[in-house]
């Protein structure tokens, strides 16, 4: 089934001249989804705050921030919604200060920042809303609030986005999910069923593919240690490596895993980055999750399957599955990602489109001013194509 509200009621003409492009795209049915579904969203940070701009602008119906730090210098780094003025942004908390400037980019989407911790959220709260999305908190709440969607009458998605440096990772349980898949130019119904959060990461290790990634097993652990630990999301620095390294070994002792498997140079990374978000990183992330929540709304192409990573060091994506019934995590689908540097060549530049083999001519893209070297990241969906250039 669908994560939106019913596509019942007609778009007024204001919302179809707005979203003329995109209901190009996705149709009809698929914006009056949109623009009745309400999204929560724990924890504002880089990746969060793409992701809200993408839905805002997408026509979302709502959508509630949940955040109540208060905005340090450190949130400069990657939230692009937060003001480089401290006379603006001073003694106000995360959620807020986003807020104001997310009504900016559409007046016609609801706007609101709810107040509380997301450890205490009871699951009545929850459905008011038909998507939840946690980020920066601790393992034990993102269980706590899975928990709660999955035990309501009402159908709630579920969504966690993290990004630790160069590093990110999205769970996604949709629980019992309805959509339609073109096969040979033909819509098919197809019906997937979602693995809970806790389910999900208590696969057996010895169990998992070869090619299970790296970046799995060292946010595990982890997320284990800030738990046995009792310690917030993120909290652990690099002097916790130790402790951190006695943890990997107990626990790939205990799951029959080599710990070559969790390289300590990635636990080391992780463990520097602290709260630290690449903000191209964050821009991929936040735009990967934007489309999927659209694509859950809409009930309209492939979702991902439980667990989505991606470490802009090596370039590769990962999407796994982990199927109910079964004690396997398997590598659906590997995507290079590893960036083209292209060399100008006259007034344009010129080169391939490596994910398709396809020739594009860098002139078209209207690129202004001197440059000594271009760097291209492509990563396209019949659905959404996402397109990201770092000069």
């Amino acid at each position: 089934m669908g994560c939106g509200g019913s596509a019942e009621e007609e778009l007024t003409a204001q919302e179809m001249a707005l979203y003329d492009r995109q209901i190009r795209v996705w149709g009809v049915d698929a914006q009056k989804r949109l623009s009745k579904a309400h999204v929560l969203v724990c924890g504002m940070n880089g990746t969060t705050t793409e992701f809200c701009k993408n839905i805002v602008l997408a026509g979302v119906g709502s959508l509630s921030l949940m955040d109540d730090h208060l905005v340090t210098e450190d949130d400069l780094y990657a939230n692009f919604l937060i003001p480089h003025d401290e006379s603006i942004y001073g003694g106000r908390s995360r959620a807020e200060v986003c807020c104001e400037s997310l009504k900016d980019f559409n007046p016609m989407v609801r706007v609101a920042v709810e107040k509380g911790d997301p450890s205490q959220i009871s699951g009545e709260y929850l459905e008011k809303f038909d998507i939840i999305v946690v980020s920066c908190a601790s393992i034990k709440t993102k269980l706590l609030i899975n928990d709660h969607c999955r035990k309501r009458t009402k159908h709630i998605a579920f969504y966690t986005i993290e990004c630790k440096d160069s590093c990110g990772e999205i769970f996604v349980d949709l629980q019992n999910h309805s959509y339609v898949q073109k096969v040979g130019g033909e819509p098919k119904p197809k019906e997937l069923t979602y693995p809970s959060l806790q389910e999900a990461i208590s696969v057996p290790w010895k169990n998992l593919p070869r090619k299970t990634t790296k970046l799995y097993f060292a946010m595990r652990v982890l997320e284990n240690y800030e738990l046995s630990e009792g310690r917030s999301a993120f909290e652990a620095s690099l002097s916790d490596l130790p402790a951190v390294l006695a943890l990997r070994k107990e626990m790939c002792d205990k799951m029959s895993l080599s710990e070559s498997q969790i390289p300590t140079s990635l636990l080391e990374r992780l463990l520097a980055a602290g709260m630290k978000q690449h903000p191209p990183v964050s821009a991929i992330l936040g735009g990967i999750l934007g489309q999927e929540v659209v694509k859950a709304i809409s009930g309209k192409g492939d979702p991902i399957k439980n667990f989505f990573y991606y470490d802009a060091a090596d370039g590769v994506i990962i999407i796994g599955t982990t199927r109910i019934g079964h004690t396997v995590l398997q590598a659906k689908e590997r995507r290079a990602m590893r960036p083209i540097t292209l060399l100008p060549r006259g007034k344009g530049i010129e080169g391939y489109c490596f994910q398709q083999g396809t020739k594009f001519r860098g002139d078209r893209l209207q690129l202004t001013g001197k440059f000594n070297y271009l760097t291209l990241l492509y990563l396209a969906t019949p659905q959404m194509p996402l397109l990201g250039l770092y000069l």
